[in-house]
């Protein structure tokens, strides 16, 4: 007698997928501070006059004293970059009547870029001894911001694991691995300051004060009970 072999085929499923894994998710931010070693300040000077011609010319006088004041005190390091410039009309206003141009208004800002931030101070006295009547703002920044990110970075993502391992661990379920990880950009935030009042008999001052860098890091850990 003849024995019949039987062969059996299951079609595979479609669209059958793995289970997702159970994760604990947490966040956490850390902050890391420095002293600045980069400054920035726009340094202006505004003329009028009765025509266009006279109010440029007077200002291009008078930015080329401020600028010759403060220049050697930035130092061969510094940069000076025009940020600004502007002539224009300036007009009187009566009722009823239409507009009447007085005279014209020249601007011209320069940002003055340096690293010697304990000479900031004695930058603007000297911008507003040669004539400048605008110091518009000053900026402190570091350099190289790259080694305060990543030490930022990794102290948020130290911190955003023990709070995911804190959750976990209340939760009654035991971590079995690092399912992901993203952060957030992690970037500096400039001191800034006001336009100082410039002072002839003193010394302007400033105090430069911290740079801080911020990191958000976001963690998803593994668990099984």
């Amino acid at each position: 007698m003849r024995s019949v072999a039987w062969l059996v085929v299951f079609p595979l499923l479609a669209g059958a997928q793995t289970p997702r894994p159970r994760v604990v998710r947490a966040s956490a931010e850390a902050v890391v501070r420095a002293k600045p070693d980069r400054a920035r300040i726009d340094i202006g000077v505004v003329t009028e006059a009765a025509t266009a011609e006279e109010a440029a010319a007077k200002n291009a006088e008078q930015s080329s004293a401020v600028i010759a004041k403060y220049k050697p005190l930035v130092g061969a390091a510094g940069t000076l970059q025009t940020v600004n410039y502007s002539l224009a009309p300036n007009y009187a206003y009566q009722p009823n009547e239409s507009p009447k141009i007085r005279g014209y208004r020249a601007s011209n800002t320069v940002e003055v870029t340096m690293d010697d931030v304990s000479k900031v101070g004695k930058v603007i006295d000297a911008a507003a001894e040669a004539g400048s009547n605008q110091i518009q703002s000053v900026r402190f920044e570091l350099k190289d911001d790259s080694e305060l990110r990543r030490k930022a970075l990794e102290m948020a993502a130290k911190k955003a694991r023990a709070n995911a391992e804190a959750i976990a661990a209340a939760l009654g379920v035991r971590v079995i691995g690092l399912a992901e990880a993203e952060s957030g950009e992690a970037f500096p935030r400039p001191v800034m300051m006001a336009a100082p009042m410039a002072m002839m008999k003193a010394e302007t001052p400033v105090q430069a004060g911290e740079i801080e860098v911020q990191a958000t890091v976001t963690v998803a850990l593994e668990v099984e009970k």
